[in-house]
């Protein structure tokens, strides 16, 4: 069986749509797939639809950011339950208030440096979908104003850009707590994008273990395969269960491949770990 278990479509920062998504997962014979968008479900009902007619086994995920200084902290939720708690679809719905606001400081800013900018621009981009930063990158390449994605964050939207707007996010227990009453598990995305050194790494995660995480990204493309090995090793000594994805976004990242992981490597049973396999019923 070859799985993907971190993917993104139109619903969040992904270039293609939910149903495109499964449709290129089917073709490229994947046997499970988890669509875990940022900070939201939108995508959900269209691609288990499209995973049923295409007899692809199904994951309802999300990807939910937690407050982390100085890297980056992503929590994956797989296995979300449907219908979803109350609690849930309100903590999302804030996000996504929150967002809005955000979207609109970055708009300003965006003016105040001369850009020529409307809000209806950066929509259009998005199709309907949720407008994130990526859909800003897109804008500022279009007009020119940078050259590819990878300048637009570093001179503009990323941690020391130009128009950075800091992102309101969840806490730590706060989305383990929520995702943990969706039925799901919760597993640490990407953990070099935290920015701890490997000295630090295994007691956080021990730490992180004991507030109810379930497990460890340990296979993710931004890694080396020996890095994956080392957090695959880490994760198991913790306790945590070893997931695996290709955090696939599709054109916007055209270095990351469906099904393919750190090391170039194939996401197949040998990289998940039976216990996390058993907690998502296969």
């Amino acid at each position: 069986m070859n799985f993907d278990l971190h993917t993104h479509s139109t619903a969040s920062d992904g270039s293609l749509s939910p149903v495109d998504l499964i449709a290129k997962a089917a073709y490229k014979g994947l046997s499970a797939i988890a669509l875990t968008d940022h900070d939201t479900i939108a995508g959900l009902e269209a691609a288990g639809a499209e995973a049923a007619r295409q007899g692809i086994r199904f994951i309802r995920g999300i990807e939910i950011s937690i407050s982390w200084e100085p890297g980056e902290f992503h929590i994956l939720g797989l296995g979300l339950h449907n219908p979803l708690p109350d609690t849930f679809s309100h903590a999302l719905s804030q996000l996504i208030v929150q967002r809005e606001e955000r979207n609109r400081l970055i708009i300003e800013r965006m003016q105040e440096k001369g850009i020529a900018v409307q809000y209806e621009d950066i929509t259009a981009l998005a199709g309907g979908t949720v407008v994130g930063r990526m859909h800003f990158a897109d804008f500022l390449r279009q007009k020119k104003i940078v050259k590819n994605n990878e300048q637009a964050f570093s001179q503009y939207l990323g941690k020391d850009g130009a128009v950075y707007v800091p992102k309101e996010n969840l806490s730590f227990e706060q989305a383990v707590s929520l995702i943990h009453e969706a039925g799901a598990l919760a597993v640490l995305a990407h953990p070099l994008s935290l920015y701890v050194s490997w000295g630090h790494l295994p007691n956080l995660v021990a730490d992180l273990r004991d507030q109810g995480l379930d497990g460890i990204e340990a296979w993710h493309p931004m890694a080396t395969k020996q890095a994956c090995m080392r957090l695959e090793r880490l994760g198991k000594d913790t306790g945590l269960c070893i997931s695996a994805g290709s955090d696939f976004h599709g054109n916007s990242r055209p270095d990351r491949k469906l099904g393919i992981t750190g090391g170039g490597r194939t996401i197949d049973e040998s990289l998940i770990s039976e216990d996390l396999l058993l907690r998502l019923n296969f």
